[in-house]
């Protein structure tokens, strides 16, 4: 074993952006590859690829999930895939002006809850194609998939359904 007193950390020429002094705030970079599973929800991921949007159907009580888990959340009981349609309505929706870094370049962009017919949950996801003062609560949407899958929640989106001779509602 060596022992230094003497021993320094290496020094770099890299020093640390300040932007404030009281409270201390300063920028660091933070860049990381992660490895994830999705485990039980990977059928989820594989189905956008093929268009498809995977919910699941509880097999005791029949309550079905527009975002995939294993055991009811009524009952507790196991549930099974089951494919959700391709169209559905807004049942809420909110205009994001901030968000993570991946997308902050694309703010504003609207978020939407996805009510599907026969299914007793909703569904998040991105809404293109309308902006703020065309939206409304019961607006028909239909999915959209991206054509390069990334693996990710975003693979999936929804644009306005066209509906010639409709006023929207408020």
């Amino acid at each position: 074993m060596t022992i230094n007193p003497n021993a320094k950390m290496e020094e770099t020429q890299n020093g640390t952006e300040v932007y404030s002094i009281d409270p201390l705030i300063v920028k660091s970079h933070y860049e990381i590859d992660y490895i994830h599973s999705y485990a039980q929800d990977s059928e989820f991921f594989r189905a956008l690829g093929k268009k498809k949007i995977m919910g699941s159907k509880c097999k005791k009580c029949g309550y079905t999930y527009a975002t995939p888990r294993s055991h009811c959340m009524m009952c507790g009981a196991e549930t099974e895939w089951y494919q959700l349609p391709n169209t559905g309505k807004v049942h809420t929706f909110t205009t994001c002006y901030f968000g993570s870094e991946e997308f902050l370049k694309e703010t504003p962009f609207n978020l939407i809850m996805v009510e599907f017919e026969n299914v007793d949950s909703l569904f998040m996801a991105r809404l293109i194609g309308a902006d703020l003062d065309d939206l409304y609560i019961g607006m028909p949407v239909t999915a959209k998939f991206r054509r390069n899958q990334k693996f990710s929640p975003t693979d999936v989106y929804f644009v306005p359904v066209a509906q010639p001779d409709k006023k929207k509602r408020r």
